[in-house]
């Protein structure tokens, strides 16, 4: 009887950490450009400033993927001088490539074996709203019609995007 009372109260402790987890990352970040929480270990957001990024370390932000092309030297070190992880996969605005997604699966799998936040930008998040869409949809098994209410609460995403949308799918369906 204490075993199965212990398994309850335990299975409960869980379910009410988890629960806390995602509303402890589900907080307001004035002027943060389109700050999404995707799960307890997930968020996404436009370009992030140092204390944008403060703020998301008190909540456990340990890890950042870029999305940005270009020298992020810069910005790099800005996150390097934080402390946290640092990851860049420079997709072309109008040349998004599954090598690109692939990339970011390899790097999320990685991260997500760790404790901790990893956030997920780009400019304005639409690059990062799709990322994690197709990553929570192929990798995570997430509702498609869940995931994508997320991205399209971001924007709609022009032609350029809907394909590379659809090819990853079409990649994963396989």
């Amino acid at each position: 009887m204490k075993n199965i009372a212990f398994v309850l109260f335990a299975s409960c402790l869980l379910v009410f950490n988890a629960h806390a987890a995602e509303n402890i990352l589900d907080i307001s970040i004035p002027e943060l450009k389109n700050y999404q929480v995707n799960n307890e270990k997930m968020v996404s957001s436009g370009l992030p400033t140092k204390p944008h990024l403060e703020m998301l370390q008190k909540i456990g932000l340990n890890q950042v993927v870029d999305l940005i092309p270009g020298d992020r030297t810069e910005h790099q070190q800005l996150i390097s001088s934080l402390a946290l992880g640092y990851h860049n996969i420079a997709v072309e605005w109008e040349n998004p490539t599954l090598a690109n997604f692939q990339e970011y699966v390899s790097i999320m799998q990685n991260l997500n074996e760790h404790d901790g936040v990893t956030l997920t930008h780009c400019r304005l998040n639409w690059r990062g709203s799709v990322f994690t869409y197709l990553y929570q949809v192929t990798q995570l098994q997430v509702p498609e019609e869940t995931a994508k209410q997320e991205m399209l609460a971001i924007w709609q995403p022009n032609e350029i995007w809907l394909g590379f949308i659809d090819h990853v799918l079409a990649h994963y369906q396989k």
